[in-house]
């Protein structure tokens, strides 16, 4: 199983060519593949018009999609924060230290194109899919 972070759908869904999408394309065809809640929201809010975030609900609805925040994984976030914070380094999207936390917790790898998670990546053990 694979979580596919909301920079890799956006580029996805209008046909961009990135490594992050090939390997995309080829994971979809193993069920492996889980959309967040907070991926999902990232998507949707993105969308140009309600019938467009209909079609990427319905899209992505063909994944599992999964709760990312719970109480116990808010807390574990908010000091993989500070602990970055410490180090010098400050994620800039709450949302983001969510979704890597949730990885990290699950143990899930993570596809993205958001620089976010690469300290996650060097210092708490965020795996991540390198295409």
């Amino acid at each position: 199983m694979i979580v596919v972070d909301s920079s890799v759908w956006i580029d996805f869904f209008p046909g961009a060519v990135t490594p992050e999408v090939t390997f995309l394309n080829e994971a979809m065809r193993r069920p492996a593949v889980i959309v967040g809640d907070l991926v999902l929201c990232e998507v949707l809010k993105g969308a140009a018009s309600d019938r467009q975030a209909a079609l990427l609900q319905t899209e992505l609805s063909r994944f599992q999609v999964v709760p990312m925040a719970r109480q116990d994984l808010a807390v574990t976030a908010a000091a993989h924060f500070r602990a970055l914070r410490a180090r010098g380094i400050t994620v800039r999207k709450t949302i983001d230290l969510l979704i890597g936390t949730f990885c990290i917790e699950e143990n899930l790898p993570l596809l993205h194109r958001d620089r976010d998670f690469d300290a996650m990546e060097q210092h708490l053990g965020l795996r991540v899919l390198h295409a």
